[in-house]
């Protein structure tokens, strides 16, 4: 499966000139606790086991691949908010949209409905834009990407959008087409994979690989 260039950094690969690859697509949401829980199995344990032992043999890729870049759950009103963020680091420096998405799932509590319901939209981006500098990312690239203005746009528009407005449209159309439903959710070469849970400790991961992979 391709991965369109503009999202390029969603691949997580050992071996950059891997032919016949499996692919894991991991549909993630930053703001959901078991996405959390796989995230971080995944990118401390279980990479660098594929690493040692299967460099050109599979990828993943965050949260899905071809055109989608990221999973938004909208019942989680933040959720829009942080994959902007997400969206914006894939423009600016896409080599640490790994290690922004580490970043913001240990700091996910920070951006739960409790604590952005009394903030400004443009605060929780100025939070984000801060996290991102955190990790080597240029902070006030990443705010002019994601800040909203407060005056009307051209003839008058109110729904102005901020600058990765199109690739959340563009995220949102091609995830629609894939009828997955459930973060976590994994599909293996395109295929839902139910036999992977948020659950999966390293060993669980292990014996997966060996069984499918190796």
């Amino acid at each position: 499966m391709a991965l369109n260039p503009r999202f390029a950094g969603q691949r997580l690969v050992a071996h950059a000139s891997s032919n016949n690859i499996h692919t894991l697509e991991l549909f993630l949401d930053y703001v959901c606790p078991f996405s959390k829980k796989m995230f971080d199995t995944v990118y401390d344990s279980v990479f660098p086991v594929v690493k040692e032992k299967y460099p050109d043999k599979v990828q993943f890729i965050f949260p899905d691949c071809k055109l989608r870049p990221l999973h938004i759950q909208p019942w989680h009103p933040s959720s829009t908010l942080v994959h902007e963020a997400g969206a914006a680091v894939l423009r600016v420096s896409p080599e640490k949209f790994w290690p922004f998405s580490k970043a913001l799932f240990d700091q996910q509590k920070d951006y739960f409905d409790v604590n952005v319901v009394n903030e400004t939209r443009n605060k929780t981006y100025e939070r984000l834009a801060k996290l991102a500098g955190g990790v080597g990312v240029d902070e006030k690239k990443i705010y002019i990407l994601l800040k909203v203005s407060d005056e009307p746009g051209k003839g008058g528009e109110l729904n102005t959008g901020n600058q990765v407005t199109d690739d959340v449209k563009l995220m949102v159309k091609a995830n629609r087409l894939t009828g997955v439903h459930v973060t976590p959710t994994v599909l293996f070469n395109g295929v839902v994979e139910g036999g992977i849970a948020s659950s999966f400790s390293k060993e669980d991961w292990e014996q997966w690989l060996e069984k499918n992979v190796a």
